[in-house]
């Protein structure tokens, strides 16, 4: 516990330290967020602030696990999980630069984007085993209960890994509200593997994000002075889906990433129903956006979710 304290405070940190200069050389190159015409109005104001700043969620993840590495606590899994989280988060840099370099507001093309999260997403399950016809298995929450999927395991890990990193990045639509919604997430995961799975690589590797994520609250919460872009949420995403498979908590995720799961089915529902009927079922999507259109302040949307987050963490924890 006290090497993941360490790793937890070397991540705050450095994102501390390091984001004050980060902060304004990015407005010196003018990387600032263009806001989608499409969203709220009022969002506009934001635009100009400077993204990418998930670039420093990153540094101070691998500071924190260089650390580990010292320490003598870096595991092949830790490993595993650095490298997904580093590559997904240079596929959301692209998209980020594309956008705010190029001025083209949509970044990368979906197949662009997917074809990395998929390349990416291979090459992780390859280095955790996931080909190699053991834990090839979910999971079913709270029973002895699971179901061997044998071959086809790799597919349903990869539709994991694209499925969570696109999750958390739709989330990320106000200020905080991944980061207050991931950091309990993040915490569950690394307390489990501590205590109950006894895996001090991904414990490790869950407290220097939770670690992370708080410094990066410091610059994020409302008004933020930086947006973690697609580099981090990107990332982060298929940090908690990589974390899920590692440990065979697929299936729990849903449980306590389940804010990410409902902003992804308002998007996927929204767009049934409009080309179904033409009506949509949300005033804006994804769902914090409809929250924001009938009333609740950005607070008042991000201390809820981040409520139901930390609720459905402590709800699992005390059951599994």
């Amino acid at each position: 516990m006290t090497t993941a304290i360490i790793m937890a405070a070397i991540a705050i940190l450095t994102v501390v330290l390091v984001m004050p200069r980060m902060i304004p050389f990015l407005h010196q190159l003018k990387f600032g967020q263009e806001i989608r015409e499409e969203g709220p109005e009022w969002h506009q104001v934001k635009s100009g602030t400077p993204t990418m700043g998930g670039i420093v969620i990153l540094l101070a993840m691998g500071v924190s696990l260089i650390g580990a590495l010292v320490l003598g606590d870096m595991t092949t899994g830790h490993i595993a999980l650095l490298f997904l989280t580093l590559a997904y988060g240079a596929i959301g840099f692209v998209d980020d630069y594309i956008k705010v370099v190029k001025k083209r507001n949509l970044g990368l093309n979906s197949k662009q984007k997917l074809l990395g999260q998929i390349v990416i997403g291979l090459l992780f399950i390859w280095l955790s085993g996931g080909f190699s016809g053991s834990a090839t298995y979910l999971a079913i929450p709270f029973t002895d209960l699971s179901l061997d999927f044998g071959v086809f395991y790799p597919l349903i890990a990869l539709f994991w890994l694209v499925g969570f990193s696109n999750a958390v990045n739709l989330t990320d639509g106000l200020d905080g509200l991944v980061s207050f919604t991931a950091i309990p997430t993040f915490l569950f995961f690394g307390l489990y593997s501590l205590i109950i799975a006894e895996e001090p690589g991904a414990a490790l590797f869950a407290f220097s994000a939770v670690g992370a994520l708080i410094g990066f609250l410091f610059f994020n919460a409302h008004p933020a002075k930086i947006f973690m872009g697609d580099t981090g949420s990107l990332a982060l995403g298929a940090a908690l889906a990589g974390l899920s498979i590692m440990l065979k908590l697929e299936l729990i995720l849903v449980l306590i990433g389940i804010v990410f799961v409902v902003e992804t089915l308002s998007v996927i529902l929204q767009v049934i129903s409009f080309k179904t009927t033409g009506k949509r079922i949300f005033k804006m999507s994804p769902i914090h956006h409809h929250f924001e259109m009938v009333g609740w302040s950005e607070w008042r949307i991000v201390g809820t979710f981040a409520g139901i987050s930390l609720a459905m963490a402590l709800i699992v924890y005390v059951l599994i």
